[in-house]
């Protein structure tokens, strides 16, 4: 099975950006949570998508996806599918790790990734290579793990799967210092070979992996560049975020 890291770019690699959102609404009931939000995903490195809280980061990730109602276009290589199902959208080549993780707390850590792998599970190269910790809590039901284990399970199920970019929604979210710096770690050797898409808070994180920002506000994009530029302006990231750089914890 090709995995998420067996393939990297190149000088053949394809220019265009792995991912296009164009004039993308969002609705629920009498809200118009997303207002025409444009914006391009590189086909390197990660695009950080910020904002405060309620703004629509999750509802944009989930718009890609098909799992909110959407208008507007969005293309994965150039090629449209906002018309299509989530299950197509996802086998078409789209990674998604939800804020919550979604694990099988039944099942052990082997039997959630067997789920994608039936032949290998932890034994997977991919997971010794990056989740030690998983192979040796192979046999340990997934629902007992730290939630940064749990995170863990959530990333390497969807590595394990052959995938064009990754939607990575507060992956740190409730974790402890310790555990942010294990994930930003896995987070950024992914990203030397699979774009990323990923919804954060941890400032010092964003600077730390991140290449490029989109910033979110009342549903529209209110600004986009270069990370290092954002989070080098205290007051800019106070103006776009509600936040100082001394108030984040470490990565």
């Amino acid at each position: 099975m090709t995995t998420a890291l067996d393939r990297a770019g190149g000088p053949g690699a394809d220019p265009r950006p792995v991912l296009a959102l164009d004039d993308v609404h969002v609705r629920y009931g009498g809200s118009h949570v997303l207002q025409g939000i444009s914006f391009e995903v590189p086909a390197t490195g990660v695009t950080a998508l910020l904002g405060r809280n309620g703004v629509g980061k999750t509802t944009t990730l989930k718009a890609v996806i098909g799992l909110a109602p959407r208008a507007g276009r969005v293309l994965l290589r150039g090629r449209e599918i906002q018309g299509e199902s989530t299950p197509r959208i996802i086998r078409s080549g789209i990674g998604y790790v939800p804020e919550d993780r979604e694990v099988f707390g039944g099942l052990t850590v082997d039997e959630n990734l067997r789920l994608v792998d039936p032949e290998r599970g932890v034994d997977a190269p991919i997971v010794g290579r990056l989740f030690p910790d998983l192979v040796a809590r192979a046999k340990q039901r997934a629902g007992t793990l730290s939630g940064g284990q749990q995170q863990m399970v959530s990333l390497a199920r969807v590595l394990l799967r052959e995938t064009s970019v990754l939607l990575i929604d507060e992956p740190t979210k409730g974790l402890a210092p310790k555990l942010v710096t294990e994930v930003a770690d896995v987070l950024a050797e992914v990203a030397r070979h699979t774009p990323i898409l990923l919804v954060e808070q941890n400032l010092p994180l964003v600077r730390r992996i991140a290449d490029t920002v989109v910033v979110l506000d009342a549903g529209q994009v209110v600004h986009s560049g270069r990370a290092a530029a954002l989070v080098a302006d205290p007051q800019l990231t106070r103006e776009l975020l509600g936040v100082s750089m001394r108030k984040e914890g470490a990565a």
